[in-house]
């Protein structure tokens, strides 16, 4: 089997939705280590998390290193095929456009579920940021135990939902809503929730583990084949608008 076998376009077409953020990270034990400290990159772990996930089929080609702080870019149907994976001693994340979402399906919530089953004691973190037609965002973040919240929606506008336990999370982790106005975020739990920064609290929730963005961490680019299902939601998300 091909890596296209589920596309219906061919690879060259230019996307008309975009993605800036579709990140998944799993954080275990010890919570506190510190992402410039972290080991390098593993490549054989990190194309064995990607074949793990339910979003992915097979790891095609290793495409090799990328810094954590070059761009995502999305712009044609091929770019769609490309995942950056890392895994870094207790810390393991994934950029993935599958992940992106207009609300009617919500691939990262469904991914974070089956990692909490297969990480019971990992913090699990999802940032998602993609254009489609209007901004919408999707974060969470789910604790050791349970706690969690999950966000979803247009920024500033209906529908926009959130489930679980905020202050819960906060409270666990010793975020206040003062430390969120110092990093200049707009957090107020008695606002509307589409008025609040959700993938801001997302990574202040990751703290110094947060592999994204450095340009000290490489992590490695992965063309793959995503699952029949995955294909089909990429299609209506990015070419469909």
């Amino acid at each position: 089997m091909s890596d296209t076998d589920f596309w219906t376009l061919p690879p060259e077409r230019m996307t008309q939705g975009s993605g800036s953020r579709y990140e998944l990270t799993v954080l275990q034990p010890p919570f506190t280590v510190d992402a410039g400290e972290l080991p390098a990159n593993s490549a054989d772990r990190a194309a064995e998390f990607a074949r793990s996930l339910g979003t992915i089929d097979d790891v095609i080609e290793d495409l090799g290193p990328r810094r954590q702080s070059d761009p995502v870019t999305v712009a044609t149907r091929a770019d769609l095929d490309v995942v950056r994976v890392g895994v870094w001693g207790s810390v393991m994340s994934v950029s993935d456009p599958a992940f992106a979402d207009d609300g009617n399906d919500m691939p990262l919530l469904a991914e974070a579920t089956r990692l909490r089953e297969r990480f019971p004691d990992a913090r699990i973190v999802g940032r998602v940021e993609v254009h489609c037609g209007a901004e919408h965002t999707e974060d969470l973040v789910w604790l050791p135990g349970g706690t969690m919240f999950h966000a979803c929606g247009w920024p500033g506008d209906e529908p926009f939902v959130v489930t679980g336990d905020p202050q819960g999370v906060m409270s666990a982790l010793g975020i206040t809503v003062e430390a969120l106005e110092d990093l200049d975020v707009y957090f107020d739990p008695d606002d509307e929730p589409n008025q609040n920064d959700w993938g801001a609290l997302a990574t202040a929730c990751l703290g110094g583990a947060d592999p994204w963005g450095r340009a000290d961490l490489d992590a490695s680019s992965l063309r793959v084949r995503h699952s029949e299902h995955a294909t089909s939601h990429m299609e209506s998300l990015y070419f469909s608008i």
